[in-house]
């Protein structure tokens, strides 16, 4: 039986005044032109938490939202935990645990569950990536750790100015959507590792998909996106069936998307890709202005590979190759660890600055980061990034008494951010252990479902290049990250994996919210290196920095004393309010005998163990 322990969401017990928020802006001018669109994108980042949890009730609060944190569990096990970002999710995963299955079948049957309740981060129609440890008990020798990258690709007939009449095309509608690998890398993860039937996997989100009770995280996207569910009769039939908006408590039903599960229960990934799903997905893309084709469905390829390797003060971390920022993850670790008396010092003013700069280094880094498999030349610049020789290299313009301006930090181009995604972190009773990071991007994806198949689309299309607009910096996009017929848009997820010096298990961990995944999941790692458990580690308060805006983004309980002495070097701080959704880490880790499961409050997550 797992313990389930209700922590305080800030262990730093600081509170800082309530501040005004505005919206947070889409970064570089000219991106989006539409007012509209500007509103509707922005909207779900900036709406508070008005519910929380007490214990595994919910109970709902009068005072300010400002001041409210939703209660974080830390779960202790003995045999095997999962953290994902819902609480049913997380139960089914434990559940096909206990049913015999490994970690590999804990994160088919969770991810799935969370495309189903969790429909605005996640689903069959998005994408993504996994990391898979194989313990020794199932290689015979040492553990073996993979990559699986089902990341969403551009359809045949994309091209590198397909958007730049029209940016907002890849965002909403038929024309934003990505050929969905979800399917595919869960098949083929199973397919390598998996121990229990792919139909028993499947057959507990095909049971939740025809009903479950609108919880408050679902119930939040569902206001926030008030015009679409209304307005709309693909979305009104199933979250406003009534003429009104679902609300918390009340039942929803996905019957449709319940019945393509069905198919894909018995006839597996090809059930999608081939026969009446495919043309009904086709169908409905093409209607709404896409380009995607049966062959794209047909030809979509997982692609299976030894996990992105480095050390972190004598761990062994693997994470995820290009183009996720995997190798800008493994920069900024190899930067820190540069600092001798780091971990002995804790958090003080100077490692909080120093941890900043290895932010900014790292986007830096980043702006260099593509598809690898579309760099005419070698990609020489990809593969130094991960490298201790790089950071050395990079760490002697790191100055601990002040912060410099984006051109001192020299990214090469200007990115898109990306946003959304869910995370799941999951380690069975043998060591084998997933970290699996899926998404349809933005929230609710393309805004385009086939109400015949229940499927929701994503818009990955958007996390490319558009050529053309300069920043406010005059950095132009990167060309390495223009659309082109089956590529692979760049992505700021990093699914990761870390074992000790002598190989054992440790750590799985990774995160949503776009952009500031990858530094999020650095100051997790900081954060446990600084003695706090799983859970305090990723309820702590958060910093962003991401070279433009030149600000740095601070949840409002981070402590004030750090943030002066932030100001104090030259940092432009924004408190922001932490209940607005920025980024949302879930981890397992094991320590001795014990299991420790995460999820963070900031999404109303709640893992689960035995």
């Amino acid at each position: 039986m797992s313990d389930i322990h209700k922590t305080t969401a800030s262990d730093d017990k600081h509170t800082l005044p309530s501040y005004a928020l505005g919206p947070p802006r889409r970064r570089g001018p000219g991106r989006y032109v539409s007012l509209l669109a500007f509103i509707l994108l922005c909207t779900p980042f900036v709406l508070h938490r008005t519910d929380v949890l007490s214990h595994l009730t919910r109970q709902h609060h009068s005072s300010s939202p400002t001041n409210i944190r939703n209660p974080a569990y830390l779960i202790r096990a003995k045999n095997g935990a999962v953290a994902s970002e819902n609480k049913l999710c997380s139960d089914i995963g434990v559940n096909t645990l206990k049913a015999g299955g490994n970690a590999v079948d804990a994160a088919v049957s969770t991810t799935l569950c969370i495309g189903v309740a969790n429909m605005f981060s996640s689903g069959i129609g998005g994408g993504g990536f996994m990391t898979v440890r194989v313990p020794p008990s199932v290689t015979g020798t040492t553990s073996e750790v993979y990559n699986v990258d089902f990341r969403e690709i551009a359809p045949a007939r994309a091209n590198k100015t397909m958007y730049s009449k029209d940016p907002l095309a890849a965002v909403f509608g038929g024309l934003a959507v990505g050929v969905p690998g979800e399917l595919r890398g869960l098949a083929e993860a199973h397919s390598r590792w998996g121990s229990l039937p792919w139909s028993d996997l499947v057959q507990p989100s095909v049971e939740l998909a025809l009903g479950w009770k609108v919880p408050t995280e679902l119930a939040r996207r569902i206001q926030m996106f008030a015009p679409l569910m209304l307005n709309s009769p693909d979305w009104k039939a199933i979250f406003a069936p009534e003429g009104r908006l679902l609300q918390e408590g009340e039942l929803v039903h996905r019957t449709n998307y319940s019945r393509t599960l069905s198919v894909i229960a018995s006839q597996g990934a090809d059930g999608f890709y081939k026969g009446p799903i495919a043309d009904s997905i086709i169908a409905k893309v093409k209607e709404t202005g896409g380009v995607l084709t049966h062959e794209d469905l047909e030809s979509y390829n997982v692609i299976v590979q030894p996990a992105l390797q480095g050390t972190y003060r004598g761990r062994k971390i693997y994470t995820t190759h290009a183009p996720t920022s995997g190798p800008v993850l493994l920069h900024m670790l190899n930067l820190v660890e540069h600092f001798d008396d780091f971990v002995e010092e804790g958090r003080t003013g100077l490692n909080v600055h120093r941890i900043v700069e290895a932010i900014k280094f790292g986007f830096a880094a980043r702006t260099k980061v593509c598809d690898p498999a579309f760099i005419e030349a070698d990609y020489t610049s990809i593969k130094q990034i991960p490298t201790k020789e790089y950071a050395s290299l990079i760490f002697t313009n790191l100055t601990d008494d002040r912060t410099h301006t984006p051109e001192y930090y020299q990214p090469v181009f200007t990115v898109p951010e990306d946003h959304g995604t869910s995370h799941s972190s999951i380690v069975d009773k043998n060591g084998m252990a997933v970290a699996i990071t899926s998404t349809v991007n933005l929230v609710f994806g393309s805004q385009v479902m086939d109400p015949v198949t229940g499927i929701i689309f994503n818009d990955e299309m958007d996390d490319f290049s558009t050529p053309g607009i300069p920043n406010m910096f005059g950095l132009f996009p990167s060309p390495y990250n223009y659309p082109e017929a089956g590529k692979r848009p760049l992505s700021s997820t990093v699914p990761t994996i870390i074992e000790d010096a002598e190989g054992e298990f440790m750590l799985a961990i990774g995160g949503s919210g776009g952009s500031r995944i990858f530094p999020s999941v650095f100051q997790v790692l900081m954060n446990l290196d600084w003695g706090m458990d799983a859970s305090a580690a990723v309820e702590y308060g958060r910093m962003h920095d991401q070279l433009f805006p030149l600000e740095v983004d601070v949840d409002n309980v981070y402590p004030a004393e750090y943030l002066d002495s932030l100001r104090e070097r030259g940092h432009n701080i924004t408190v922001s309010d932490v209940n607005r959704i920025a980024a949302v880490i879930n981890t397992v880790k094991k320590e001795g005998d014990t299991i420790y499961a995460a999820s963070d409050s900031r999404k109303n997550g709640i893992a689960a163990g035995y």
